[in-house]
């Protein structure tokens, strides 16, 4: 069975002593990928465009991963001091990188910041620090506990509804940011009790695009979260079919 090539982007560290900078990705990701039928393809933070538009060319999906926060000042917004930046680098690839990338449609699933990417990418906006613009939210991220988890109301006829059905469900949760207002083009598709938004899609028929707050990638993920990165993986293999029946 063909297997779709599917892109990671890379988070992007320096070093306090004169060591060589470095690009990392988490295992969880690639391992996911790998686990459904996918073959992972890590990107490094390119800056030109062209460069990233090769990549592009040649991958079927693109999974933006987790990290730390995006730049508020970016979007038009204040530094919030609970705010801990990405690398710059990284920050500025990424954000090329889902533009391009959303204009040819590929299919995308972004996880964590990557969900927060794609919604500001798309015109929508965020919650800076969830303590202090929704003070009477659940906790959403425990220093102490790692596998902290909450519940997770799903909206009917949505792809997380197909994937995880009406029952009870709870998710890790690790993350001080979230989405405010959704982009224009996507649709709340689950969120928190307290009303924090926790998954996002395209409403475009067209489109594969989704986003989670939570990590199903991650150890502290349920066994039926892997069904989010087979759908992902299906539309990756389906939108290369697609383009072979074009061409």
């Amino acid at each position: 069975m063909f297997k779709p090539i599917i892109a990671i982007n890379a988070d992007y560290r320096t070093t306090d002593d004169n060591e060589s900078a470095f690009s990392f990705v988490s295992a969880d990701y690639y391992d996911a990928i790998l686990q459904v039928g996918g073959l992972p393809m890590i990107l490094p933070p390119l800056e030109k465009e062209e460069d990233i538009e090769a990549f592009l060319d040649r991958i079927d999906g693109l999974l933006l991963v987790g990290g730390a926060d995006l730049d508020p000042r970016r979007d038009g917004w204040m530094l919030h001091p609970a705010v801990r930046l990405l690398h710059q680098r990284r920050e500025i690839f990424d954000r090329k990188l889902v533009r391009l990338a959303s204009d040819r449609q590929i299919p995308i699933f972004g996880i964590g910041v990557g969900m927060q990417l794609l919604n500001v990418a798309h015109g929508g906006n965020l919650f800076l620090h969830i303590p202090e613009d929704k003070p009477n939210a659940l906790p959403h991220r425990d220093f102490m506990d790692p596998a902290h988890r909450h519940g997770l109301v799903i909206e009917p006829h949505s792809l997380m509804e197909e994937v995880y059905g009406d029952g009870e469900l709870r998710v890790n949760s690790m993350h001080h940011m979230a989405v405010d207002e959704v982009a224009p083009g996507f649709r709340v598709t689950a969120r928190c009790p307290d009303g924090v938004i926790e998954a996002i899609e395209s409403m475009s028929p067209d489109w594969f695009a989704l986003g989670t707050q939570f990590h199903p990638e991650k150890s502290t993920a349920s066994a039926l979260d892997v069904r989010m990165f087979e759908e992902f993986v299906l539309a990756a293999r389906q939108a290369k079919k697609d383009v072979r029946l074009v061409a």
